[in-house]
């Protein structure tokens, strides 16, 4: 026999609503939401200053972001950032300051001693002569057979010597298409490098900067450029140097040679 089930006659049971001063079980006092706003707020300055300025634009107000790696890939970022916004200017020209010529004088005075040494002729390096203050007798003339001629590879053996001891490091890398490489040099603020760098014969795009102390600053940059010789002088304490890319389609070898004040060269 079916029996038909009156619902209307089931035992009812008492819908529990929320009480009054909760929103979804939660107490939703004035102090409750000052908190809650207050922690946001202090999480996400926590995570602007320790994780995303570092990562993005390799500044670290804290310090936490060199130590969890994230500084060096924001600086990182900025360099190709700004390469890419030098590729799309006008190539930089070049020009050489004082401070180098004065040093291609002082090569060529170097060249002039070095041919007085070995006993090479005036036509084969050429020895500079200071305007003259008293007259003097002209020097006997020396017979051809007289001149020992030293030979070349000791001539070009000389000059290298010479030039290398001007310089206190030098390095040098080879850059496949699309490659980029940094060298630093550790320095104190206001403390001047000379340095002198060439693509041996191609060209790249580099980016002279530094970094430290919580700062960064963007010295120069240049695409397409063969070589470049100057001084560089720190802007505050920490690492200066340069940062270049290759952009042609063959390999290109970087020769980076420096001198001056710095404590160390910084390179990978």
């Amino acid at each position: 026999m079916q029996k038909n089930f009156d619902v209307s006659r089931a035992p009812q049971t008492p819908r529990q609503t929320d009480r009054p001063g909760q929103i979804r079980g939660v107490e939703a006092t004035p102090g409750g939401l000052i908190r809650s706003t207050v922690i946001a707020g202090a999480t996400a300055v926590a995570m602007l200053g320790i994780v995303y300025m570092p990562a993005e634009y390799g500044i670290d107000p804290t310090g936490f972001g060199a130590i969890l790696g994230l500084t060096e890939m924001g600086q990182i970022k900025q360099q190709l950032y700004a390469e890419d916004a030098a590729d799309a200017a006008a190539p930089r020209t070049v020009a050489l300051d004082p401070a180098t010529l004065a040093r291609l004088d002082k090569i060529e005075g170097q060249l002039a001693t070095i041919s007085a040494v070995i006993g090479a002729p005036a036509a084969v390096i050429p020895v500079p002569q200071p305007p003259a203050i008293v007259a003097e007798p002209a020097p006997a003339p020396v017979a051809p057979a007289a001149v020992e001629t030293a030979p070349a590879p000791a001539i070009e053996a000389a000059v290298a010597e010479a030039a290398a001891a001007d310089w206190r490091d030098e390095v040098s890398y080879t850059l496949a298409p699309g490659e980029g490489i940094e060298v630093k040099l550790v320095m104190q603020e206001g403390e001047v490098a000379r340095f002198e760098w060439s693509a041996n014969g191609s060209v790249v795009n580099y980016d002279t900067h530094g970094d430290g102390s919580g700062q960064n600053i963007s010295y120069e940059q240049g695409r397409a450029v063969p070589e470049q010789a100057g001084e560089l002088t720190a802007a505050f304490t920490g690492n200066h140097g340069w940062f270049w890319r290759n952009r042609t389609d063959a390999p290109v070898t970087v020769t980076l040679r420096t001198a001056g004040e710095y404590a160390e060269l910084k390179a990978p």
